[in-house]
């Protein structure tokens, strides 16, 4: 029994030995394995289409196959390939070997895709559908739908999306319905509705439940309603204001998708630590009191042209016009005409022009009728301005009037007898208090003759000045006032008398509001 014993153990060391062995040759293996199975494209081998999909006609479906990677040897004529619901995380260049030129829609929803590679969709250049939907995309990086030119609907909802590249959507020049809802995205995609990366035939894109503080609203109030009855912007932290109150209100009057199907969606924040949400709407009654908004109403002036757009909610309808009192507009009419684009161009502008103008718009789904109130002012723009300019310029003439009555009043130099550094004798005095009583009417006479003038006062100062009244009602003129000259029973022959006479009258009129005395 003992001596078997060592037996045994020399049994079992031949096993440990050879246990050994086979452990080394398997870990590289296991390690090869282990390696691959960090990349979800390799823990699995490719698997070939007949396998795990459901063929029917140019249709596959591999859906919840629990697929690590796109199955391999899809035939040519594929126009459907769904590989959603599957646990396909990182889309390669070579995810198909063969170019698959009649594919319309790929479905790749809902695999915890994290990674897509610049040069995904370079063998499916035909696609019109793309399902990225419920995945796990963090970037959208440039250009990375570029090959994708004739594709239409792109949906991109509930991702991880917080940074997109300017440049992402480029070369989508059919795209017309974009789904980038329920992300992290911070900034309004405005560059896909104007200017140079705009988008021609995007009709639809969903931006809510993402969290966007700021709207270029003025842009988005000028955008035509086409575009604004499939753009959602529900559900985004945005601060409470009239401004976005006077752009969600019309789309509401106008019975707009966006605003009356997601209704109670149109939230904003007010100020505050609270950040309590209110609806959009209600700003107007409850919270800012944000003044009433009316659409579709015109101002125009005489003679003016107005082009009366027919803003309708859906693109390319068949429309028609009726001009107020009911009346169509015929080719014949010359003041009222239909623009290529449907709009309807009135003028020169008449009174008889104001009132309201309908339009109705078809087409296959939808009809939809338009009222438009015109309101034409009794006077031109030019007169109105004119009017306004003369206003003004009566308004600067009353001043400068104001203006230069004070000079005269407070700021004309003295020539009275009382006032400092004057000469006070008899002779002086009696001749300063005359002239500051003519005023102009010397300057007039020094003009028509300086020397008969002398000669003439000269003589009434003689006789005249320095005598008071007979009596003091005699100093009274008709109307109650000082006479600052009197009136003298002599009569006064001559050309001397009739020119002293005038010169009289004139002073008493220049001074007729202040007595004065001489």
């Amino acid at each position: 029994m003992f001596r078997s014993q060592p037996n045994s153990e020399m049994i079992g060391g031949r096993q440990a030995t050879s246990g050994g062995k086979w452990f080394l040759a398997v870990l590289p293996l296991a390690l090869l394995l282990s390696a691959s199975g960090i990349n979800g494209q390799y823990m699995s081998p490719p698997v070939h289409y007949h396998k795990v999909c459901v063929c029917a006609s140019n249709i596959v479906s591999c859906s919840k196959m629990n697929l690590t990677s796109v199955p391999t040897a899809l035939p040519t004529y594929t126009a459907l390939l769904d590989v959603s619901f599957n646990s396909i995380t990182r889309l390669r260049a070579e995810w198909t070997s063969v170019k698959l030129s009649r594919l319309h829609s790929l479905l790749l929803s809902n695999n915890g895709l994290t990674f897509l590679s610049s040069e995904a969709f370079v063998h499916v250049t035909r696609l019109r559908y793309l399902d990225l939907s419920s995945n796990g995309l963090r970037l959208l990086e440039e250009l990375i739908f570029e090959p994708l030119e004739h594709l239409e609907v792109l949906l991109l909802y509930n991702n991880h999306i917080s940074q997109i590249d300017r440049s992402a959507f480029s070369g989508l020049a059919s795209l017309q319905k974009l789904y980038l809802s329920q992300n992290q995205i911070t900034r309004f995609p405005m560059e896909l509705l104007k200017d140079r990366g705009r988008l021609e035939t995007l009709t639809l894109l969903d931006v809510s439940s993402n969290r966007i503080k700021a709207l270029p609203l003025h842009e988005l109030h000028a955008l035509p309603a086409w575009i604004k009855n499939d753009l959602y912007i529900h559900n985004n932290p945005l601060p409470c204001s009239c401004d976005l109150y006077n752009l969600l209100a019309p789309w509401d009057l106008q019975r707009l998708s966006s605003a009356t199907d997601f209704k109670a969606d149109h939230t904003c924040q007010l100020p505050g630590s609270q950040k309590e949400k209110v609806a959009i709407l209600d700003l107007n009654r409850l919270h800012l009191n944000c003044s009433e908004v009316k659409i579709m109403d015109e101002k125009a002036y005489l003679g003016q042209y107005l082009v009366l757009a027919c803003d309708t909610r859906k693109r390319g309808m068949l429309k028609s016009w009726a001009l107020p009192v009911n009346v169509t507009v015929s080719p014949d009419d010359n003041s009222a005409k239909v623009l290529p684009g449907g709009s309807l161009q009135i003028g020169p502008l008449k009174p008889e022009d104001t009132g309201t103008y309908i339009c109705y718009a078809t087409s296959d789904s939808l009809n939809e009728t338009l009222h438009i109130a015109v309101e034409v002012f009794n006077f031109t723009m030019s007169g109105g301005l004119e009017n306004i300019k003369t206003a003004y310029t009566t308004l600067l003439g009353c001043l400068a009037s104001v203006v230069m009555v004070f000079i005269y009043l407070y700021f004309t130099p003295c020539h009275c007898a009382c006032c400092p550094g004057q000469d006070l004798s008899p002779e002086r005095s009696g001749e300063n208090s005359l002239h500051s009583s003519t005023l102009s009417v010397s300057q007039m006479n020094k003009e028509s003759g300086k020397e008969e003038l002398d000669k003439m006062d000269k003589g009434f100062l003689n006789r005249h000045a320095f005598l008071g009244p007979k009596d003091p009602k005699d100093q009274l003129d008709q109307n109650g006032r000082l006479n600052p000259i009197g009136e003298e029973e002599e009569d006064w022959q001559g050309e001397n008398l009739a020119r002293w006479k005038s010169e009289a009258e004139s002073v008493s009129s220049v001074c007729s509001g202040t007595p004065m005395v001489v």
